[in-house]
């Protein structure tokens, strides 16, 4: 940043624009998104306490879900809390530093999940393609650096883009067309020139979205193809059962990033986006618990 921009920097707050249009909304908005957040904090702590309690779910599989879930807690807490506030208070201001951190934290957790996603499709590539190797491949300390390498290259995924973002001069308007603090919006209100700035979002966006989504449709390829050998129908069923709940969360996560972040937005494309936007931060979490509890009670039924 040269020092004419420097002494330009007069921005120290952005306002959230994402519901601005529904005035009239606002209370029933703040109530719908109460009870989307009660929801998934309570299913999602269900899910950890069940994993904990019930010893047939001491397991690689839900060892990873356990994590999973309170990823999505902290997720939700980080985009969901701010706008609750927000629409009870009228108050859509955010200062520089709040949307920052903000971002960091929903970067973080956004690429932590991808990383953790691409697990357990190896997981369960393992579990049907190549049971024999398994424990050797799964087993606890195996766990262990899988859920380490996933948290901690998601919180250092985020802070190599937050670092320059906070660099940028902000001399123009202040008003972010969405309903958090997503990068681009904020890369595309500075005085600077975005083209470094979205040419490393795209990159990062490359290596922590579209390569765990390859690694991951790869391990579904194979699970597929297996499970399409088994002569048994029961053996069919059962080996789909215990990977059917994590594919349609992938699918549902995956579908709506994919079109949000490796796609050009155009003015047409904006608002559409930002309902993509809605499903992957705000639906997917609260839809995670209901379909793995589904899958713990075809674990007890099996167990019985």
């Amino acid at each position: 940043m040269n020092p004419e921009q420097r002494n330009q920097t007069s921005i120290t707050e952005f306002i959230l624009l994402g519901f601005s249009t529904l005035p009239e909304l606002q209370i029933l908005l703040f109530l719908l998104f109460l009870v989307i957040y009660i929801v998934t904090m309570s299913g999602n702590i269900l899910i950890v306490v069940l994993v904990v309690a019930d010893c047939h779910l001491h397991t690689p599989m839900y060892f990873f879900l356990v994590n999973l879930s309170c990823l999505e807690t902290c997720y939700t807490s980080a985009i969901l809390r701010s706008m609750l506030a927000s629409l009870l208070s009228g108050d859509r201001t955010i200062s520089f530093s709040g949307c920052l951190t903000q971002y960091y934290f929903f970067a973080s957790l956004f690429a932590t999940e991808c990383l953790l996603l691409s697990v357990m499709s190896y997981d369960r590539y393992l579990a049907i393609c190549n049971p024999m190797h398994y424990a050797a491949h799964m087993s606890g300390r195996s766990c262990l650096q899988f859920i380490g390498g996933s948290w901690i290259g998601g919180f250092l995924c985020s802070g190599i883009i937050t670092l320059p973002i906070s660099q940028l001069a902000f001399c123009g308007p202040n008003g972010i067309d969405h309903f958090f603090c997503d990068p681009i919006p904020v890369i595309n209100l500075s005085c600077n020139d975005p083209q470094l700035m979205e040419t490393l979002a795209f990159t990062l966006s490359l290596i922590f979205l579209l390569v765990p989504f390859l690694l991951t449709l790869m391990s579904y390829i194979c699970i597929i193809s297996t499970i399409l050998r088994i002569p048994s129908t029961i053996g069919k069923q059962k080996a789909f059962s215990t990977c059917s709940s994590h594919l349609i969360v992938v699918t549902m996560y995956y579908g709506t990033l994919l079109i949000v972040y490796m796609f050009p937005t155009t003015s047409t494309q904006r608002d559409f986006k930002k309902i993509l936007s809605f499903f992957y931060t705000i639906l997917t979490p609260l839809v995670n618990p209901l379909i793995y509890i589904k899958l713990y009670k075809c674990t007890l039924y099996a167990s019985i």
